[in-house]
Formats: C-alpha cells, sequence, structure tokens
C-alpha cells in the first residue's frame, strides 16, 4: 500500500510542532496534506538520503538542485509557506540543522531512515562550490567565489536579465513598468546622485557587463573605469562598449578592487558589489575607497542588507546561497555599513531604501528564465537553472516581507574644512 506520503507529512508535522502548509506528493504515487494547497513532489528516495546526511537547507537544497525535489503549482506559495512557518519558528528551527542536539530529533531521524532505507547519500550535484580552502577574502579566494557566479555564460545572463545587462534592482515608477525602463532609470538615479559631470573620473567597481560604464559614458560625458573580476563580463563589455563607439572614455580592467592605484576619482559607483567583500574586509573597502576619491568626491554604495540579529554572533551565512550561488558572500545591516563608511571618514549624506523594487525585478527575471526554461538549460545544466530559479524566487519573497533590504547610500569625502559639494535642498542631487 503506498502511504509514503502520509509518513512524510506526519514526521514533518512532528518536528515542526505545526501542521504542515503544503501536500506531499511522494514517489510511489502517495498523497497527502491539505486539499487544495500547492505540492511538493519528492520523486525519489535519495533526496531524503541527502537530508538524513546533511539535515536542514542544505540537505533540501542538494535535492532540488538534482531534480529529486520539486514542485506542482506555484512555487512562490510553496516557498511563501514553507519559509513563513520557519521564520515563525525563529532559532528553534535551526535546530533541524542539529539533530544531534534534540533525542526527538534523533528518533526522527530513525524513523525517516526506515522509510528511505540505510544507503549512504549520492554526492552533491556538481553545481556546488567544492571544498575551499585559505582565508575568507583574499583575493585568490575572491576570484574564484566571482567566477563560479559570473562565468557561467553572457547568454544565460542576456536571457535572465534581458538586454540591459544589469544585475541589481532596477527603479520602478511603476510595478507594472518594463524591466528595462525601471533599470534605465535605476542607472540615472546612480548618476544623478553622483552629479557626475562632463569629463569627470568615474571608477565603477565591481562593473558587471559594463551597463552602469556605459550610461555614465554615453549620458553625462563621464570618464570611466570600470573593473570586474570576471573574465567573461569583462569581454562582454568591451564587445558592448565598442559597439557604441564608447572605448574612449571607458576602460575595462579585470582587477581586484584592492590593486587599483590611479586616483583620485571624482565620484564612485559600487552597484551589488559590496556583498562579496564580507565583514572581515569591509573597513579595508571603505578605506581604499576613500582613498581613491578626490576631496570632495562622492560614493554610491548600492547594497543589500540583512535585518539585523539579537545576537549578532549568531548570524550565518545562508547554506543554499553560499554553496550554490554566492560563495563566501555576506549580508550586513544597513547601520553597520553606515557606520563602517563613516569610520573611513566618509559623510553619509543619503540612504534610499528600494527594497520593494528589488522583489519586483526579481520576479521578472524569474519569469524570463521560466520563459526560457528549455533554452537555459541547454546553455548551463538542469541543476544550474533549478539553482536561479529558486533563488531568485525566494529572494523577491524575502524582499517582499521585509527579511531582507537594499539600499542606496550616498557618501561623501568632505573636502577642506568640511566642505560637502552637495546641494542644499536634499535629494536635487546636482
Amino acid at each position: 500500500m503506498a502511504d509514503a506520503a502520509l509518513r512524510l507529512t506526519t514526521l514533518a508535522e512532528e518536528l515542526l510542532g505545526a501542521p504542515l502548509p503544503v501536500r506531499i506528493r511522494a514517489w510511489d504515487g502517495s498523497e497527502s496534506g491539505p486539499p487544495g494547497a500547492p505540492t511538493v513532489v519528492v520523486r525519489n528516495r535519495r533526496a531524503l538520503r541527502r537530508l538524513l546526511w546533511k539535515p536542514g537547507e542544505l540537505g533540501l537544497a542538494r535535492g532540488w538542485v538534482a531534480g529529486e525535489i520539486d514542485v506542482d503549482g506555484d512555487l512562490y506559495a510553496v516557498l511563501d509557506r514553507i519559509a513563513g512557518l520557519l521564520w515563525e519558528r525563529g532559532a528553534d528551527a535551526q535546530e533541524l540543522a542539529h539533530p544531534l542536539r534534540d533525542p526527538r530529533l534523533r528518533a526522527a531521524g530513525k524513523r525517516l531512515l526506515e522509510i528511505v532505507g540505510p544507503w549512504p547519500p549520492p554526492p552533491p550535484p556538481p553545481e556546488e562550490v567544492r571544498r575551499r580552502s585559505g582565508a575568507l577574502h583574499t583575493k585568490r579566494r575572491d576570484r574564484a567565489a566571482i567566477s563560479h557566479h559570473y562565468d557561467v555564460g553572457n547568454d544565460f545572463y542576456e536571457m535572465v536579465l534581458g538586454p540591459s545587462m544589469v544585475y541589481s534592482c532596477a527603479y520602478f515608477e511603476h510595478t507594472d513598468s518594463p524591466l528595462e525602463d525601471a533599470q534605465r532609470d535605476k542607472l540615472d538615479l546612480v548618476c544623478r546622485k553622483l552629479g557626475l559631470k562632463e569629463g569627470e573620473r568615474l571608477l565603477d567597481v565591481g562593473c558587471g557587463w559594463g551597463s552602469m560604464a556605459m550610461h555614465a559614458a554615453r549620458e553625462y560625458g563621464a570618464q570611466v573605469t570600470g573593473v570586474t573580476l570576471s573574465r567573461e563580463q569583462a569581454a562582454f563589455a568591451r564587445k558592448r562598449i565598442a559597439g557604441e563607439g564608447l572605448t574612449d572614455r571607458i576602460e575595462i580592467r579585470v582587477q581586484d578592487y584592492r590593486d587599483v592605484r590611479d586616483g583620485p576619482y571624482d565620484a564612485i559607483s559600487s552597484i551589488g558589489m559590496a556583498e562579496h567583500v564580507g565583514s572581515v574586509r569591509f573597513r579595508e573597502y571603505a578605506d581604499d575607497l576613500y582613498a581613491l576619491l578626490k576631496p570632495g568626491g562622492r560614493l554610491l554604495n548600492h547594497q543589500i542588507g540583512r535585518r539585523p540579529e539579537k545576537d549578532e554572533s549568531k548570524y550565518r551565512i545562508d547554506d543554499f546561497i553560499d554553496a550554490y550561488v554566492f560563495p563566501d558572500g555576506e549580508l550586513a545591516p544597513l547601520g553597520r555599513t553606515v557606520g563602517t563608511l563613516e569610520e573611513a571618514g566618509f559623510e553619509a549624506r543619503d540612504v534610499e531604501s528600494l527594497r520593494e523594487h528589488y522583489a519586483l525585478t526579481l520576479r521578472q527575471w524569474v519569469r524570463n528564465l521560466e520563459r526560457h526554461w528549455t533554452e537555459a538549460v541547454r546553455l548551463t545544466s538542469p541543476g544550474r537553472a533549478r539553482v536561479w530559479r529558486l533563488y531568485m524566487a525566494a529572494s523577491a519573497l524575502s524582499f517582499e516581507h521585509n527579511r531582507i533590504g537594499v539600499n542606496q547610500i550616498l557618501a561623501v569625502k568632505p573636502g577642506e574644512s568640511g566642505v560637502s559639494g552637495l546641494p542644499l535642498r536634499a535629494r536635487s542631487w546636482r
């Protein structure tokens, strides 16, 4: 008699201490859970063996990436219900990743073993970051992390991001504004906040595929230096720049920002790059950018931030994102980021939250990916496409529910006698 789904549902509800908000369909064809609820499909018992050996988020992620766990219906609905339940449980949910601490969880593991059998787990999917060595955020380790994330094919990114090739949140006038328009408006917002003028030198740290550099040069006449650690990004950016006849105004380098020595610059943009820096290096990052600016120069730091923990020592990098998306990436609370910039000598002049804008952006990226699913799988792999679908959909919900945010911080390197060079009226920028 097929009963795997009922056994899994019962076990999950005992562990969570609450009714399961989704249905489960198991490999034997059985189903269990609330009628009409979105359905989690466990296609193969291998997924459960992964959970036995790596309880918690990473075990689930491996099953998803391998295609052993899937969703029948609305992915957002499944993620929202499961994440909401775990979020409400707070720290208790973390205990699921440490079953040896709780006899009840050890007993549950034995019962799960009865369902899936005693075999060891399959190896992790090939999309998972392999063993890392050395101290965090050395130049060598950062290069490897950036390559894992960005060097997966420019064609894949162009399909997901659209023609703008901007890999950061857009700036929407309306919730249904076209993504291309919203990305152009975001780039223009950055340029206006920086107060760019004809001939001024702009350093674009983490320049991606060159979109910010091209907008600043074409629309504001800036002389732009863009740096990235991704060779694929740099090659793509240079080709675009040549195609628009902007090679005399833009230089793209494969270079670590820590090695830039040709300041001073009039302005620096850092859009979606500081998340890669890490807490151990963030003061160094702030010091380096401060040194590269002329007195009165402006920095626009556009960065994802997390909610502060009551006990910051308990902050842990998300297992799934660390293993499959942004190796060694870290998020910091907004207050800490502003504080570190001020410690380096900057004067923080404006902070603008774009949280809702990132949720809208991510939903459009997911839509692009799903619309071109067969091509995405061909360009990368089934596992890589599944990583991106899960990562972007879950991130959209996190922004919507204020679990994470994204902020533009405009900071100034004060001039002599503290002169900022900014207009008296806030947010006129020029």
